[in-house]
């Protein structure tokens, strides 16, 4: 039976090995790849010209998709919005950190969220990157963890840790990072009678993979894997477009029939030529003035290239990368003249139906993150209501105010009650819509308490009273 230093090493090199794949993808990302399909004459001519280019569409693709997802509460088996949950969400500030971790698994195809409780201080909920973090499940259960391994280092990188999660027992490893070797029990930072290894109080692996893209045989795969070709086309032919631009975007002139101007060389000691050079030709470019002296010479001209061509081919490439992102056109190529609003929502069909499905995906992930998070405060009961509950999503389809205004009247009219027409308001957070229930459950006791006037604020001061009146000294105040 593998012992726990043994999976330790195990799942570390299984998590190096990712990590080089999760580095292309986050330097593709940020736009850092390198000229690729050019011609190895094109490369010795323009040498590290081009090394910084990129027209880079790799970042756009992922920041289409994770705008449009954001997470707004957790229900419970019988549809109510679990308030416990959202407190520990927001404490752990997983309202912002939940979009890096979604960008992140978007790039690189992962991302995990961590549920501990640190020290007694309250569950904590951290995100971390695909290159520090890793789960394995069962074998022949895909979604059972049998073990999770979080890795990191120290600020001066002189010694590294890692911590191994099982349902049971949670392992505390150390070695010092330079010298690699074999990992010994924790010392650093621990009290002298702490132990290197405790019991796991949740009782289940706390470390939670939110995959994207996931299969039923295959790793998760990143939302830029089809990207990245037709970027690297992308970045050639501009370098192309570019270099063709800087020698052949204006016509050129050239002299038959004539020998290249030379100039004769002197001996400066005997004042005697001894030989000929070519005379160099920036001047007669920069005067733009040359004289044909030798009979038959003619000037003839060459037409400038058309750089058209190139666009084309680049326009071609990013319809490609549209179609096959499902990204809507005007996200890539910005031109929106006179479009109609039912055009708009066909254009985003694509994408709104791609992030519906993320949200699925990804909702499962976080459902069981929530639930670890009942099951480290204890509530056992709320950890099952979650585990069968379900997310609430901000609508990924944007409208403008007037359709949603529109929509929701009509809702109205068919009966749908206030609280779900205002869960459809984009950007309402559960906690607003709380809010909106006492004040319509205080107005309510208003009117039937007869105090009306308390939902007006009071009366107006009469014009003919002054400035120094007030409000006791109304007709009919209280």
């Amino acid at each position: 039976m593998e012992s726990p230093i043994e999976m330790t090493a195990r799942l570390y090199g299984k998590l190096m090995r990712r990590k080089h794949a999760a580095k292309k993808w986050a330097d593709a990302y940020e736009g850092k790849r390198p000229l690729l399909f050019a011609s190895p004459e094109f490369t010795a001519q323009t040498g590290g010209l081009f090394e910084e280019f990129s027209d880079n569409w790799c970042a756009t693709v992922p920041d289409a998709t994770v705008e449009r997802l954001m997470p707004l509460g957790f229900r419970l088996e019988d549809g109510t919005l679990d308030q416990a949950a959202g407190r520990a969400w927001r404490r752990s500030e997983c309202d912002v950190e939940i979009g890096l971790a979604l960008l992140d698994a978007l790039i690189t195809g992962r991302a995990y969220a961590l549920v501990w409780n640190p020290g007694g201080s309250g569950t904590e909920i951290t995100f971390e990157h695909a290159s520090s973090a890793v789960v394995e499940y069962v074998p022949g259960r895909r979604r059972v963890r049998a073990a999770g391994l979080k890795v990191w280092a120290d600020r001066y990188a002189h010694r590294e840790f890692a911590t191994l999660f099982t349902p049971n027992t949670v392992y505390r490893w150390e070695r010092r990072s330079r010298e690699g070797g074999q990992w010994s029990e924790r010392v650093t930072g621990l009290r002298p009678s702490e132990s290197a290894h405790i019991p796991n109080p949740i009782g289940s692996v706390p470390l939670v993979e939110l995959p994207n893209r996931s299969k039923l045989h295959g790793p998760p795969r990143s939302e830029i894997a089809s990207v990245v070709p037709l970027q690297d086309a992308v970045n050639t032919l501009w370098a192309h477009l570019l270099t063709a631009s800087d020698s052949m975007a204006l016509p050129a002139r050239v002299i038959t029939g004539m020998d290249r101007p030379v100039r004769e060389i002197v001996d400066p000691e005997t004042g005697e030529v001894v030989g000929e050079e070519d005379l160099p030709l920036d001047k007669f470019r920069s005067d733009r003035l040359l004289w044909l002296e030798k009979e038959g010479a003619r000037i003839a001209e060459f037409s400038a290239a058309n750089l058209e061509n190139y666009m084309k081919v680049i326009a071609t490439a990013v319809d490609h990368i549209a179609a096959q992102t499902r990204t809507p056109p005007h996200y890539l190529v910005g031109q929106m003249v006179n479009v109609s609003a039912d055009a708009l929502a066909a254009s985003e069909a694509g994408l709104v139906a791609k992030v519906t499905e993320r949200q699925r995906h990804f909702g499962a992930a976080l459902r069981e993150v929530m639930r670890l998070e009942a099951l480290a405060a204890g509530e056992t009961g709320r950890a099952e209501a979650l585990s069968l509950g379900s997310v609430v999503w901000r609508d990924p389809q944007f409208r403008s105010d007037s359709q949603y205004s529109d929509a929701l009247v009509k809702l109205k009219a068919i009966g749908v009650p206030d609280e779900a027409l205002w869960e459809r308001i984009p950007g309402v957070t559960p906690d607003e819509i709380e809010r909106w229930k006492t004040m319509r459950t205080d107005a309510a006791g208003a009117i039937l308490g007869g105090t009306v006037a308390d939902l007006f604020g009071p009366k107006p001061m009469p014009s003919d009273q002054g400035d120094d009146a007030t409000t006791d000294e109304m007709p009919g105040a209280a």
